[in-house]
């Protein structure tokens, strides 16, 4: 087939698999397997050697992304059970004082988005929200949207949350240079679409505080009143971070032949690989957050498997999004791909950024367009031979497109608005254009990143 033709084939195939997610309401596991199957056959390949994509797309991703979303769902659930997220939030108030309460509000959402689902994270944190609303009689908003801000720009460019580990995974970079990029683009993203555009958005619209009696967190009910420290909570979330990015740096040091191998070199190699940092903050987490508090091993048990129900969805889907990336690959519509993207000199970052922003609108799912636009943008990537610094780049700039104007059709819309009070006009008009804040000022700062940094 020529170049064209395989490049309708794949855009046939996206809208396909929008009509299966939008109109018929087929789960994104079912729908990307579907899709996957009919472009390997619509381009020509033996049935046979579908099915053998099939499984090699599938155990590639999931070898990885398994173990690394499952311990750390894990790690998540026990920091929330505990009370470690409203701990944080607490202090951070504490710190700031109530002038700086919004930049409070956001630097708590960024950091306990890192081991915490934003959902999650969002309900728990939400009534702080309200109370300093109701102390100052600001709009709920000039607090929320801080909050929110900080939550969804970590849960987006920051591994270890789910989307980013597989973008990364997909397109086989590092997560130590994810990781580092992403507080580079994200925290003055945050910045600006938290307390900045709610300064802004906080006096055009003005939204009470629902009534705390009727809203209930996810919080266990048994836990014991004392919360975990301040401390405690901020090192067991830097903990996995600081090893995975130790062990990047040292595996560039290796690289470049600034240091030796050692014995020395391949402990920090060792500890810094995301299953082995992991398992060392969840262990530390069980033990700090669990034993010394009084929590039985059966108590953690029961947190573990609550933990493990959403990310087995998740564990599938981007099971699913690796055997489509790997019947791109198979066959050649990767390979066409690269070739158009070459012949009209079109960045992959501003590739993988439109793409994702398509699939986003159309579909509403932020995981089911980055996942999508990873395995599109994986085999073009691999051909044009993009380094770990460009790879990463393009991790974020999926996540940037992928968060960009959540809708109707997004969950995320109704959450906040239910939460916050709104109506479907007020929640168009702060959340989702917070969110497109977001996808645009972090698209910005990954391009001019992109022209400053060689990959």
């Amino acid at each position: 087939m020529t170049a064209i033709e395989l490049f309708l084939v794949t855009t046939t195939a996206i809208a396909i698999l929008f009509v299966l997610v939008i109109k018929f309401k087929i789960h994104a596991f079912i729908s990307l397997m579907l899709t996957s199957v009919f472009v390997g056959i619509l381009t020509g390949m033996p049935f046979m050697d579908v099915i053998e994509s099939v499984q090699e797309g599938m155990g590639d991703i999931l070898g990885f992304i398994a173990i690394v979303v499952g311990i750390g769902s894990i790690f998540g659930e026990i920091l929330q059970v505990s009370g470690g997220a409203e701990s944080l939030s607490r202090s951070m108030l504490k710190k700031f004082g109530e002038e700086r309460s919004s930049w409070a509000m956001m630097t708590t959402g960024f950091i306990i988005a890192i081991p915490v689902f934003l959902d999650v994270g969002f309900i728990i944190l939400v009534p702080m929200a309200y109370a300093l609303a109701r102390k100052t009689g600001r709009s709920v908003l000039y607090y929320a949207i801080p909050l929110l801000a900080g939550l969804a720009v970590t849960h987006a460019f920051i591994p270890p949350t789910p989307g980013p580990i597989a973008v990364a995974e997909i397109i086989d970079v590092q997560l130590g240079w994810v990781i580092l990029f992403g507080f580079i683009v994200g925290f003055p993203t945050a910045v600006i679409a938290g307390p900045y555009f709610a300064k802004y958005i906080a006096k055009k619209i003005h939204v009470d505080p629902p009534d705390l009696n009727e809203e209930r967190t996810l919080i266990n009910a048994d836990k014991h009143k004392s919360l975990p420290s301040f401390g405690w909570v901020v090192f067991l979330i830097a903990l996995p971070l600081a090893l995975i990015l130790a062990s990047t740096f040292i595996d560039l040091a290796l690289k470049n032949e600034w240091v030796p191998k050692s014995g020395g070199t391949e402990l920090i190699r060792f500890l810094g690989h995301p299953f082995i940092a992991l398992l060392i903050a969840t262990l530390a987490a069980m033990y700090f957050l669990g034993f010394r508090r009084k929590y039985t091993g059966k108590q953690l048990m029961q947190v573990a498997n609550r933990a493990l129900g959403p990310a087995g969805l998740i564990i599938l889907v981007t099971g699913a999004g690796g055997v489509f990336k790997q019947i791109l690959v198979d066959s050649g519509v990767g390979a066409a791909l690269a070739e158009t993207v070459s012949n009209k000199n079109i960045p992959p970052v501003v590739l993988a950024y439109i793409l994702a922003v398509i699939i986003r609108l159309t579909q509403g799912s932020a995981t089911v367009a980055m996942i999508t636009a990873a395995g599109m943008v994986a085999p073009v990537i691999q051909i044009l031979g993009t380094g770990d610094i460009g790879k990463s780049l393009v991790v974020l700039v999926i996540a940037a497109g992928a968060t960009i104007f959540s809708h109707v059709n997004d969950s995320g819309f109704w959450l906040v608005g239910r939460y916050l009070n709104m109506n479907e006009k007020q929640t168009l008009q702060s959340w989702s254009v917070m969110e497109t804040i977001i996808s645009v000022v972090g698209f910005i700062f990954i391009l001019i990143i992109s022209f400053l940094v060689p990959e």
